[in-house]
């Protein structure tokens, strides 16, 4: 069974992945900005329904992003669990009111506008993290270097990042063939196996996987350097290609969303207030 992959380029014949790369790394900034400049509770709940029809259109599936999406939970929850444990009353210090639910010990209290602070706070992750995934699967790396370089990027580092994007595939399939060759060998790496056993094995795996990195990047590095790569100030890209009509459609969605996220935050603040 072929090893799972995190991070990876997700061919699929869907709308978002005929956008062009340029596009993309656009929508994706303009959705961010939106996100990123409010609380209201309305704006991100209408931002994070168009991040999961955008997810849909896309058909990637859940499972094929299973692991991010648990790692965004895991990190979701501890956020949450800090933001209460460091500042219990910031809700209430931020909407101007307190309703205590129940008493907890010391200073800490569950109060209504400290859990609707917290909500606000998950939104913001279940509006970007879709989107930012989708952006990452749905991008060839070779277009995303494209396209960070029809931005003004350097093209040198746009080429690092789509060969950094490309490589983590390949480190997560070299990691589990030598897995397989050490389990072979009699190193127990299965979940019948205690945890710290499991992990002191684990590091078998580190040295033969550091030294194949080693190569592919000497192999990558000669090849670059035979071509002549970084002579040129500038340089084509065979993965470019023109702007669609679909494309201004999905420029003009993200404008739109960080305008009226704006407009929203300008006259209503930041915040929406259900308890006035």
């Amino acid at each position: 069974m072929a090893a799972k992959t995190v991070l990876n380029y997700l061919p699929r014949k869907s709308v978002v992945h005929q956008l062009t790369g340029t596009t993309k790394l656009a929508f994706f900034l303009l959705f961010t900005f939106a996100s990123m400049i409010t609380y209201n509770t309305w704006v991100l709940l209408g931002l994070m329904g168009v991040s999961f029809v955008s997810f849909k259109l896309s058909r990637i599936k859940i499972k094929e992003v299973s692991f991010m999406l648990v790692f965004m939970l895991v990190f979701l929850l501890l956020n949450d669990l800090f933001i209460f444990l460091f500042d219990p009353n910031q809700g209430t210090t931020l909407y101007g009111t307190r309703t205590v639910l129940c008493h907890l010990f010391w200073r800490y209290d569950v109060t209504a506008e400290q859990l609707f602070y917290l909500f606000n706070i998950s939104l913001k992750y279940f509006v970007a993290l879709p989107v930012a995934i989708l952006f990452i699967s749905a991008t060839d790396p070779s277009e995303f270097a494209a396209s960070l370089n029809s931005i003004g990027v350097s093209y040198k580092i746009g080429y690092s990042v789509a060969i950094a994007l490309r490589y983590i595939p390949d480190i997560q399939r070299d990691y589990h063939s030598i897995s397989q060759a050490q389990q072979a060998r009699g190193v127990e790496l299965g979940r019948s196996e205690p945890f710290f056993k499991r992990l002191k094995n684990s590091v078998n795996i580190l040295l033969p996987l550091i030294l194949t990195s080693l190569n592919r990047i000497d192999v990558i590095s000669n090849a670059m350097e035979l071509r002549g790569f970084g002579k040129g100030s500038k340089r084509t890209w065979y993965v470019r290609r023109p702007f669609a009509r679909r494309d201004f459609i999905a420029l003009a969605l993200g404008a739109a969303l960080l305008l009226v996220s704006l407009a929203v935050t300008i006259k209503f603040g930041r915040f929406y207030n259900p308890f006035v």
